[in-house]
C-alpha cells in the first residue's frame, strides 16, 4: 500500500477575557492517530500553524496549514500529544472580552474544521464555566522549538493535565443523554393496561352482584302476592 496524504480533522473551542491572559485562549485538537512523537513536525507562528505527522501503521501522512483570525502568543501556548491526536492550548495575544468570530483568517467554510462542542462554552456563559479549566496544564509541552516536537521533553505520562475532567468543559452538557430516553413515559404506558383491568374488574363485580340482588328480592315479591290473595 502506497503512502497517502490526508487532511486531518481539526476541532476547536475558545475562551476570552479582557483582563486575564490565563482565560484568553483557543482549544485546538488535530486528529492524527498512530503518529509517534518523532514523526511529528509542528511549526507554530503568531498568525499560523503548520502540522505534519506520519503514521506508518496507517500508511498516511497527515498535513494541514491554518492561518489564524488573529495573533496568538506562541511563548505561552502549550501542546499535548497522544496516540490519537495532538491537543493545543493557544493563548490569544490580544486581551478581549469578545470571542473570535471564527478560527481562521478566511471566512469560507473548511471541510476539515469543526466546533469542539465538548469544550465549547457560549461567550455569555463563561462566568459559569469551571474556574479550574486550565488547572494542571502547566506541565504541558511548551511551544518554542516545536520543530520535531523538541518542546515536549520532560512531559509526564499524563502530559501535565492534572486529572482535569474534560466533561465539565462543555458547560454541563453531560446530563443530556438522560433526556429523551423516556423512562418515566414508558412506566406510565406500562401502567395503563393495569388501570383498564381494574376498571374491568370493578364492572365485572357490579354485574356479578346484580343477579344476587334480584334473587334476594324475588321471594319478597312472591310473599306480598300471596298475602294480597
Amino acid at each position: 500500500m502506497s503512502n497517502t496524504r490526508t487532511t486531518p480533522e481539526v476541532t476547536w473551542a475558545q475562551r476570552s477575557s479582557s483582563s486575564d491572559p490565563e482565560k484568553n485562549y483557543i482549544y485546538l485538537t488535530i486528529a492524527a492517530p498512530d503518529v509517534p512523537k518523532e514523526r511529528l513536525e509542528i511549526n507554530l507562528k503568531p498568525t499560523s500553524l503548520t502540522f505534519t505527522g506520519h503514521s506508518e501503521s496507517k500508511k498516511t501522512t497527515y498535513h494541514v496549514e491554518m492561518d489564524f483570525y488573529a495573533e496568538i502568543d506562541v511563548d505561552n501556548s502549550k501542546t499535548h500529544h497522544t496516540s490519537r491526536d495532538v491537543f493545543f492550548v493557544l493563548r490569544k495575544k490580544e486581551l478581549k472580552e469578545e470571542y473570535w468570530p471564527r478560527l481562521l483568517k478566511e471566512s469560507k467554510k473548511m471541510h476539515f474544521l469543526k466546533t469542539d462542542f465538548d469544550k465549547w462554552v457560549d461567550e455569555d456563559e463563561q462566568d459559569g464555566a469551571p474556574d479550574d479549566a486550565m488547572a494542571g496544564m502547566g506541565g504541558m509541552g511548551g511551544m518554542p522549538g516545536m520543530e520535531g516536537m523538541g518542546g515536549m521533553g520532560g512531559m509526564g505520562g499524563d502530559g501535565g493535565f492534572g486529572g482535569i475532567d474534560f466533561s465539565k468543559l462543555g458547560g454541563g452538557g453531560g446530563d443530556m443523554p438522560d433526556l429523551g430516553e423516556g423512562g418515566d413515559d414508558d412506566d406510565d404506558e406500562e401502567d395503563m393496561p393495569g388501570l383498564e383491568d381494574d376498571e374491568a374488574d370493578k364492572t365485572g363485580d357490579s354485574k356479578g352482584k346484580a343477579p344476587e340482588k334480584k334473587s334476594d328480592d324475588a321471594p319478597a315479591e312472591k310473599s306480598k302476592i300471596e298475602e294480597v290473595s
